[in-house]
């Protein structure tokens, strides 16, 4: 057996019980050792009470779980955390919102054994359940895209020894975006490889409010510093979709110059500017409300985002260009 340590980052949301009872519940050699980084807030004092509840899921496990304060910097940090009191060769991250498989265990021993000496990574196959019966919703979409995600941290498995030689996650990254793709493309560029494994987890779609797919556009920051990081062609290397935050600039470039030339009394170019803005919007709604079940609830939702999207993700660009704008190319600092 080749012993192994999970680290499960969390805000102790209501999902941590369901993750803690799979991994409970999962047949095959068990980890050595469960290390829980609880990165909430340390102001207010957490209430300890759902943190026990979740807890007392685990079962035998729970004498080999150790709770650690995180920072509350996001994921990465919390990750760096729990690695520091890893000791076995072998640590799996595993994000509080997935379930692992209920052979998830004998499956991971199977896919770490089959590990070349010059793999650092085996990441699991992430399955997103969507409804039946109807198509999905935007949302319920874009959680599906983690199912194609190439190195996707809710199920990562990493040599321990090795993540510490690159120096873990790069914690300039405080959301659950990017920061997987950027120690993947610093693990490859060092010689690493990561090959797919066979062990399975389920990512359910998590209920959100309407307004979710703005919050998102904050990743676009991340974006910026994944540019500075590792050259334009990022993108590529990292076999991930570009978005759309050309056309989203265009479309905000567009409204902006519309106010603009209307206050200062240009009202015919300002009309134009006017026009290519709505038909930008539009094009965009009708590419989110297409695929989707077009009730008239997530049409509106829909609606609503699609005008505020464009701005927000130029807004989160720009900010992250300009606040990652001296960070150097790792290569650089690796040397």
């Amino acid at each position: 057996m080749t012993p192994y340590a999970v680290v499960v980052p969390t805000l102790v949301r209501d999902c941590l019980p369901d993750c803690l009872a799979a991994l409970a519940a999962a047949r095959g050699p068990r980890p050595e050792r469960i290390v829980l980084v609880d990165d909430r807030p340390a102001t207010p004092v957490p209430d300890p009470e759902p943190l026990e509840h979740a807890l007392s899921v685990l079962g035998d496990l729970r004498d080999r779980t150790t709770v650690l304060p995180g920072e509350a910097r996001g994921p990465a940090a919390a990750r760096n955390t729990g690695l520091r009191a890893v000791t076995e060769p072998w640590v799996v991250f595993v994000d509080d919102d997935v379930q692992v498989g209920p052979h998830w265990c004998a499956q991971l021993q199977q896919d770490l054994d089959e590990a070349t000496p010059d793999t650092a990574g085996v990441p699991g196959v992430i399955t997103v359940p969507l409804p039946g019966g109807r198509r999905p919703t935007d949302w319920e979409r874009g959680t599906a895209g983690l199912a194609r995600a190439r190195w996707i941290s809710a199920d990562m498995a990493y040599r321990t020894e090795v993540l510490r030689r690159v120096g873990g996650f790069d914690e300039r990254f405080p959301r659950a975006h990017r920061e997987d793709a950027d120690l993947a493309l610093r693990l490859l560029d060092a010689g690493w490889r990561i090959r797919r494994g066979r062990r399975t987890t389920l990512h359910p779609v998590r209920p959100a409010s309407r307004w979710a797919s703005v919050g998102k556009q904050r990743g676009h920051a991340d974006d910026a510093l994944m540019r500075r990081l590792h050259g334009p062609d990022w993108w590529e290397r990292a076999v991930s979709p570009r978005g759309r935050i050309r056309r989203h600039a265009a479309i905000t470039a567009a409204w902006a110059a519309a106010c603009a030339l209307a206050v200062t009394g240009h009202r015919r170019a300002a009309a134009a500017c006017a026009a290519g803005w709505a038909a930008g919007t539009a094009e965009f709604a009708r590419a989110r409300i297409a695929p989707g079940p077009r009730t008239p609830e997530e049409v509106a939702t829909v609606l609503a985002t699609s005008v505020v999207i464009p701005p927000a993700a130029t807004w989160h660009r720009l900010a992250g260009a300009w606040r990652h704008r001296n960070a150097p190319a790792w290569r650089e600092v690796a040397r």
